[in-house]
């Protein structure tokens, strides 16, 4: 509560924005706690806020006044290898549980920042370096715990609460909160993945490739377009650390060997300037630009869904994509094609199934 001497500490979100006062913050332990929480919101007729991971990109993961229900103490993974399945508690990002997943050769699809909070990115549809391959962060959701505004919690699955189960996959907010997901992991290990970086001259060129490329590249292949200024990595030459640059960051979940081969028509549409290509642990390159997007920076996102990338949306991208005023600054462009389109467009809520990039 306020009166705590860890209150600024335990009110703050990642996304510095959102700079609110609540009432109390309540770090919950377990389902009964959220179940208490919830009572007590609705006896005193009091807003209620649930944080997940804690990005609260939009900001409703806080609130002024009112109870902030903040899972990040819920936030274990277990996994079972054989069965190939984790089940991963509210409050958990991706870090978390690329860490547990990775040492038996597995993955959950998250998004492309290990911060990133699980229930966020899944309960919004979940795009990231898997998604050609296995597909949204909840086509591989098996079931969710949930307690609901009367306090009941519920187990929602293909089989249990259908209803409440599709309004979860790609629905957002307010139906309830998620106090574990289930998910269906996949065979990832090692892969062949990073950043390729040309000249702002060859931006357009590189998304016209990128447009046809994407359209018909292996499965296996993660792969999305950015402007990125330099930072200082040892793979960029010095002397252009701060520099603005086009990018192709790519995730190769195939043979190792093969990766070059999949990857040659992206190094020779333009000069590279900078090559971070290589063999890396899939939780390495999920954590590659952690520190880009800090805790306590001021974020603004907008994202939108198109069919196709025509050459009008090609040239928009190179115009503004010019102006990118800092090194925590981005427009990315994803491929939402592959596994993620072979759901069926009433399967899940979520909406841009027939959509080809976000």
């Amino acid at each position: 509560t306020p009166s705590d001497c860890d209150y600024d500490d335990a009110r703050a979100v990642h996304n510095g924005m959102h700079d609110r006062r609540p009432d109390a913050v309540i770090r919950c332990v377990d389902s009964a706690d959220v179940i208490a929480v919830v009572a007590a919101a609705r006896d005193g007729r009091l807003d209620l806020a649930v944080r997940g991971g804690g990005h609260s990109v939009p900001g409703f993961g806080t609130l002024d006044g009112g109870l902030v229900i903040d899972l990040s103490k819920m936030n274990g993974v277990r996994v079972d290898p054989v069965k190939k399945v984790a089940r991963v508690g509210g409050g958990a990002t991706w870090g978390d549980v690329d860490h547990a997943t990775y040492p038996f050769g597995l993955a959950a699809p998250g998004g492309i920042i290990s911060t990133t909070g699980v229930g966020g990115l899944t309960l919004g549809g979940g795009i990231g370096y898997l998604t050609r391959s296995v597909g949204l962060s909840i086509d591989s959701l098996l079931s969710a715990d949930v307690v609901l505004a009367d306090g009941r919690q519920v187990t929602a699955s293909d089989y249990q609460n259908e209803d409440l189960f599709w309004a979860l996959r790609g629905g957002g907010g307010n139906f309830g909160v998620v106090t574990s997901f289930e998910f269906q992991l996949h065979e990832v290990g090692d892969v062949v993945g990073g950043p390729i970086f040309y000249e702002v001259d060859n931006a357009a060129a590189v998304l016209e490739c990128y447009r046809e490329f994407i359209a018909g590249a292996p499965e296996q292949l993660g792969c999305f377009f950015g402007w990125q200024i330099a930072p200082p990595k040892p793979f960029i030459p010095e002397h252009r650390h701060g520099d603005l640059f086009c990018v192709l960051v790519t995730c190769w979940n195939g043979p190792h060997q093969e990766a070059e081969r999949v990857l040659r028509p992206l190094r020779h549409v333009a000069e590279v300037k900078a090559d971070g290509v290589g063999v890396v642990p899939f939780p390495a390159l999920n954590s590659a630009f952690d520190e880009l997007a800090s805790k306590g920076m001021q974020y603004y996102w907008k994202a939108d869904f198109v069919t196709e990338l025509t050459d009008e949306a090609i040239a928009a991208h190179v115009e503004h994509g010019r102006k990118t005023p800092h090194i925590s600054s981005s427009m990315h462009l994803h491929a939402i094609n592959g596994a993620a389109q072979r759901v069926g467009a009433d399967e899940t809520a979520f909406g841009h199934r027939d959509k080809s990039f976000a």
